[in-house]
């Protein structure tokens, strides 16, 4: 009141009072004079003065979006039913809406191929990942295979678990969908059931309507409903409706959503868990987009379960406890055997709390046992493929012990921000012989880089590990750039390769894409790449800018069959054909290969290793056309005219890849890249 009263006195103004201001203070300055007095002139009769009282006390933050400790912004959950019907959009909201749209991918999520869900439950929930702005934590949790799942679920025991905006950035950055988890428990939430199940229609459409709009607003995609409470018999009766609408709700508000139900209440309202599909759940199965199961299942579950749910089997997500509580099968590094299993049968996983591999095995080792565990399931894990361009990645995992800008360690300290997480490769291991990892000591952007180490074993000139996999129309033509460094003891013993093959298709293949088409009795045909003229102006003052030297016309070894990228039932062509012989252009920039041929076709660039250890990284860039169309005369054009083959890249040896080679002898560690810019655009 005090503040109130003094607020006008000491900053309240009359009209012309800054040109007066000047003349008093100088006969303030006078001596002999009487200081004139600052008190207000009485106001006329009849005239109205308001005066604006202004407070310096700072105004609280609002605890929800703000935390109270530090004020950085934060991500949050509603606890409550009142909660989550009082829910509107706030202005304070604008720091947990997602700014990364779900990048595009191939398969199509609603492809029918088996599915993996990730349930991320760790602690709790809303650890380090609520602060918006990231954190200084040292060795935080980070998940980045994302290659290998379909569908990323956070979860929490909290009644609206809204995923922090963190993991929704970094998810839809590689393609992955993120759900928030809708849960009651208990006595609580048997009476929210109640409240909102059992009044009405009205009642349960404002609640899923309500909903709908969070996952609109937050730019999320979807929702795990999980009610782990008995239920009246007028609140069961009204769940199959309410998650109708939901679905319907939520399908209309954000492309490629979702909503799944969790295996818990039966339609007679009682509370068992089937570990399974069947009658007694069937309804809400119905009534959504999947199911995702409890995990005490046996094999004759999995058999029931494809039996019932017929051609929609992909939808049901079978659940897998790494922790591996209660009756299961695997669990931990086991949880192959799980996997497995469920493959067998069709159906898709819903992986719960893969997070025991660091709340379990702790901090310290937690990327080489992050990489252990997920390499472990690979085999049973189908993998979705990139299907836009340009692509550009430097591997950050969005957290690290410094940040790096332009190769150069800029500040050093550990930091935490999953929203700055970069497009994530395959971290795939071949035989012991090569494995991809996270490095942490050196980095080209960000807090880390890409390490490709292995052995060469003796006998073998090449050796070769995937990055991506890559399903589009090919473009005439691709402008690629890697950035990379070697290390080890003899670096100057190694060449580097980055490789695309192209396959003739006349559409996109929405299968596994570890299984091409082609396999069958008519052969694939491999188109290699080919060099073409210099790149467009636009681009050929950094290209050139970045070489300092040339490469010599001295021919590097030819790669075997399977090495080359071909599969096995495809016929590998021969010199004339655009695939074996090494060529150069003189007008296209130069590898950055001391020593070594640029090459093309399945290689696509050879990039050579004569340097020094600890040499700065160094820049290889190319311009490269692709063959014209395609496949004799099954070959299809598109609406511009341009040919519908695609370019379907992957890995696995006996697939077309997009992948790096190594030649030479010994054992070796090669950091790729500290930076690795993988450019696919259209030619200007």
């Amino acid at each position: 009141m005090a503040e109130a009263q003094e607020g006008p006195g000491r900053r309240g103004k009359r009209a012309g009072a800054e040109a007066e201001e000047p003349a008093e203070a100088e006969e303030a300055e006078r001596p002999g004079r009487r200081r004139r007095s600052f008190e207000p002139a009485p106001e006329p009769l009849g005239t109205t003065v308001l005066h604006d009282t202004v407070s310096t006390r700072p105004q609280p933050l609002p605890a929800r979006h703000f935390d109270t400790r530090t004020t950085e912004p934060i991500s949050f959950f509603l606890s409550s039913l009142e909660e989550l019907l009082a829910w509107q959009p706030d202005s304070n909201d604008d720091f947990n809406v997602s700014a990364v749209p779900l990048a595009k991918r191939q398969p199509p999520l609603r492809s029918k191929r088996p599915r993996t869900l990730v349930c991320h439950d760790m602690r709790g929930g809303y650890l380090e990942d609520r602060f918006i702005q990231g954190s200084a934590t040292h060795n935080p949790y980070v998940f980045y295979h994302w290659r290998y799942i379909d569908i990323f679920v956070y979860f929490s025991h909290h009644a609206v678990t809204i995923p922090p905006v963190c993991w929704t950035n970094a998810a839809h950055r590689n393609g992955v969908p993120v759900l928030g988890t809708f849960i009651t428990e208990w006595t609580d939430g048997e009476k929210l059931c109640e409240a909102f199940l059992a009044g009405g229609e009205e009642a349960y459409r404002a609640v899923s309507e309500q909903l709908a709009r969070i996952a609109q607003h937050y730019r999320f995609d979807g929702w795990l409903v999980n009610m782990e409470n008995t239920l009246s018999a007028a609140a069961v009766g009204n769940l199959p409706p309410f998650l109708r609408h939901l679905t319907a709700q939520v399908h209309s508000a954000v492309p490629e959503g979702l909503v799944i139900w969790y295996d818990s209440v039966l339609q007679n309202s009682t509370l068992k868990w089937q570990n399974e599909l069947n009658e007694e759940n069937r309804v809400f199965f119905d009534a959504c987009d999947g199911l995702f199961t409890n995990y005490n299942w046996k094999e004759e579950h999995l058999e029931r379960t494809r039996g019932l749910a017929g051609p929609r089997h992909t939808d049901v997500y079978v659940g897998i406890d790494v922790f591996a509580r209660g009756d299961v099968i695997g669990g931990g590094f086991d949880t192959d055997k799980s996997l497995r299993l469920i493959r067998q049968y069709g159906l898709s996983a819903a992986i719960f709390a893969p997070g025991w591999v660091y709340e379990h095995l702790g901090a310290e080792n937690f990327l080489h046992n992050e990489n252990k565990f997920w390499g472990l399931l690979a085999e049973y894990l189908p993998t979705h493929s990139i299907c836009t361009l340009p692509l550009a990645t430097s591997f950050s995992l969005g957290m690290g012990t410094s940040r790096f800008l332009a190769g150069k360690e800029e500040q050093v300290g550990p930091w935490y921000d999953l929203s700055t997480q970069e497009i994530q490769p395959l971290y795939a291991e071949r035989e012991g012989r090569l494995s991809t990892s996270c490095c942490l000591q050196d980095a080209w952007s960000g807090g880390s880089s890409l390490r490709v180490q292995g052995t060469i074993p003796a006998g073998e000139e090449h050796v070769a590990i995937r990055l991506f996999s890559l399903q589009m129309p090919a473009p005439p033509k691709l402008f690629l750039t890697l950035l990379y460094k070697l290390e080890g003891p003899h670096p100057d013993e190694f060449t580097v390769a980055l490789e695309l093959t192209t396959w003739d298709s006349s559409s996109c293949h929405e299968g596994d894409v570890t299984s091409l088409p082609g396999r069958g009795s008519s052969p694939c045909n491999a188109q290699r790449l080919s060099k073409a003229a210099a790149p467009p102006p636009q681009l050929r003052m950094g290209a050139e800018a970045s070489h300092t030297r040339h490469a010599d016309d001295r021919q590097a070894p030819e790669l075997g069959k399977h090495e080359a990228g071909f599969p096995p039932w495809c016929p590998v062509p021969r010199a004339g054909e655009g695939a074996a012989v090494p060529q150069r252009s003189a007008s296209t920039p130069s590898t950055a290969t001391p020593g070594r041929k640029g090459r093309h076709g399945a290689q696509a660039l050879r990039l050579g290793g004569r340097r020094p250890l600890r040499m700065p990284p160094r820049s290889a860039t190319h311009w490269l056309s692709l063959p014209a169309a395609g496949c004799g005369a099954g070959a299809e054009r598109g609406p511009s005219g341009a040919s519908s083959r695609s370019v379907l890249a992957t890995a696995l040896l006996r697939d077309s890849l997009a992948r790096c080679v190594c030649g030479q002898y010994g054992t070796f560690t090669w950091l790729l890249p500290l930076c690795f810019f993988f450019f696919l655009l259209l030619c200007f």
